[in-house]
């Protein structure tokens, strides 16, 4: 791919993920967020954060199999993005819900399993985004991609924790094709799956 076409997929990459945003506060200006705009907001945000984080995942699979040099350029903005949306629900879930009232957040939190999953992934999501920078890739050398591996952990508890939210209703099919997305992911990376699908 000529690499001037680069800088426009970029561009088109935060364009994607900027949309929902735009369109979520588009909605909540006109006051269009259903009966409940609060547990909307939570819910979209979560689900953009989901998405963005999947995509993340891929994006080395994607360099690996089809040679897609863009994808790799791609992973640490699409990061960025997953973690700002995740950081939009954690902040609606203490702010707009709880009102920033930390004991009933507390007590919350500890009623509500899937909530401490979700807060766990976001912590994780926490230094990954703060070391995502080319200074922070050169500190911390080979520990960098180490580092960067818990990602998948991050993807798998940002899973359970949509499970868990669903868990009272029928359908779960959902959260498990979310989850059965980043289990091939992460077995795409393992060293012998990697070895026999990686372009020479």
């Amino acid at each position: 791919m000529p690499k001037l076409k680069v800088p426009g997929l970029q561009i088109l990459v935060h364009i994607g993920a900027l949309v929902p945003l735009a369109w979520l506060a588009w909605q909540f200006s006109q006051d269009n967020l259903t009966a409940n705009p609060i547990r909307e907001i939570q819910l979209r945000t979560g689900r953009y954060a989901l998405n963005l984080l999947v995509l993340t995942i891929a994006c080395t699979p994607v360099y690996n199999i089809f040679g897609f040099k863009p994808a790799r350029q791609w992973r640490r903005t699409l990061g960025l993005y997953a973690f700002m949306y995740a950081g939009l629900h954690l902040l609606n879930f203490i702010g707009l819900d709880y009102g920033f009232n930390f004991a009933l957040i507390e007590e919350g939190i500890a009623a509500k399993p899937f909530a401490l999953v979700g807060l766990a992934a976001f912590i994780i999501l926490l230094p990954l985004a703060v070391t995502s920078t080319k200074g922070w890739v050169k500190r911390l050398g080979n520990n960098w991609p180490r580092l960067h591996w818990l990602v998948y952990l991050a993807g798998i508890m940002a899973v359970i924790h949509f499970v868990w939210l669903t868990k009272s209703k029928a359908d779960l099919r959902v959260p498990l094709v979310y989850g059965a997305i980043v289990a091939l992911l992460l077995i795409v990376r393992t060293p012998i799956i990697r070895r026999l699908i990686s372009r020479p």
